[in-house]
């Protein structure tokens, strides 16, 4: 019996969808585990779910012989060691559209807020002050947002901003269409000083560490704001504080940061606290029971397709086969080291074996190959094996 294992508290609708499809062996966690306690319950597992904070290294996966799958419930995939996991035979899926909506709704509210100064004037009545005044408020109608990243979350918030009157430019790596009347910046540069408003929307990495710093903040228009619901090291934050201090930035809202707590009692370490014009959530971007929903129903069909038929559509670090039904009675999946040779050792150990091969599918990647093949009869356990020695094999199994 297959068996899923479900850390982090994720939406009862992703079980719903493995039950639906016939698997019903279902642990749930309502946190992230560490060390033995982890490696004791993802040992035991097929099919591992976690969101953000569960750590699946290179360590914990050493330890996964009977792993066939990885679903993050969220978007982002760097609490995974993706390659020991691609090593191992085991795609990853995640899930890249499902919160868009949420987040981009929080981007845009934090942008009004700002801009009429809520956060201090808020602060102040709590205090017991009526500080009733226009001064440096201002309506979103007719500021200019850019968004630094214009992928599905940074498109659905120009596509917002624009319907409350904003004016909307943006500068991404790629060349991408622009949906409404956004326009695209030559240069980071170009962007920063036309802004009234910057929000970020890139991925981790090498690349995009600390893209906003003090040489970036310098360039925006004096008085702008940032956002930032990616990820926590493209701003640098120590360089965010002393604009903030200086007036070149007007405010700021953080909703991720280089170094999280890693539980509800542990505190946020940053100097950005106590700043009145300064939002800070907890990472909560797509955190709405809409979101939460939609992820947990598309992560789990996705790890239900593979289960089922060897679809790797979407995977993050994965050769890629789209889904089609069986042409056979058995589907073999061999996942493989992308070198000569292999497919027709493959095929020579079907025929040897006095199997037909009635459809088959082959997709690289990089250094390393996944084939589906569908034979015209269940497949011997000496077959199995003969097909598990061909050299370079990662994993071979049986849907």
């Amino acid at each position: 019996m297959t068996r899923i294992v479900l850390f982090e508290n994720i939406h009862p609708s992703a079980s719903e969808v493995f039950t639906a499809a016939g698997y019903t062996d279902i642990k749930t966690f309502p946190s992230a585990l560490v060390g033995d306690e982890l490696i004791r319950e993802v040992s035991q597992a097929d099919i591992v779910g976690i969101r953000s904070r569960t750590q699946l290294d290179d360590k914990v996966l050493a330890h996964c012989e009977s792993l066939r799958a990885i679903g993050c419930f969220c978007i982002g995939t760097n609490q995974v060691n993706l390659d020991a996991a691609m090593q191992k035979g085991v795609p990853v899926f995640n899930a890249p559209f499902s919160n868009t909506r949420s987040v981009a709704e929080l981007v845009i509210a934090e942008a009004v807020l700002l801009l009429r100064r809520v956060p201090e004037k808020n602060t102040r009545v709590h205090q017991g002050f009526w500080d009733k005044t226009a001064q440096g408020a201002y309506e979103a109608r007719g500021k200019t947002l850019g968004i630094i990243g214009y992928g599905n979350i940074g498109s659905q918030v120009g596509t917002l901003a624009e319907a409350m009157g904003m004016s909307v430019c943006f500068y991404d790596v790629e060349a991408k269409l622009p949906l409404g009347n956004a326009k695209s910046c030559a240069s980071l540069a170009q962007l920063l000083a036309s802004s009234d408003v910057v929000t970020l929307h890139v991925p981790g990495g090498a690349e995009t560490e600390n893209i906003i710093n003090a040489q970036s903040l310098a360039q925006m228009k004096p008085g702008a704001i940032v956002i930032n619901a990616s990820r926590g090291t493209v701003v640098d934050i120590a360089a965010l504080d002393a604009a903030l201090e200086s007036g070149q930035v007007s405010g700021a809202a953080l909703d991720v940061f280089p170094v999280e707590p890693k539980s509800v009692d542990e505190p946020l370490d940053s100097p950005l606290k106590g700043r009145h014009n300064v939002i800070l959530t907890p990472h909560i971007g797509g955190s709405t029971q809409e979101s939460q929903e939609n992820i947990g129903r598309e992560v789990a069909e996705k790890l239900v397709s593979y289960l089922q038929f060897g679809a790797t559509k979407s995977a993050v670090n994965f050769p890629e086969v789209s889904y089609l039904p069986k042409a056979g009675v058995q589907r073999v999946i061999h996942v493989h080291k992308n070198v000569p040779g292999t497919m027709a050792g493959l095929s020579q150990v079907m025929a040897e074996y006095g199997f037909n091969i009635l459809g088959q599918q082959l997709q690289t990647r990089a250094e390393y190959g996944y084939a589906l093949t569908d034979i015209d009869k269940k497949i011997t356990q000496e077959a199995l094996q003969a097909l598990r020695a061909l050299p370079g094999t990662l994993r071979c199994d049986v849907l």
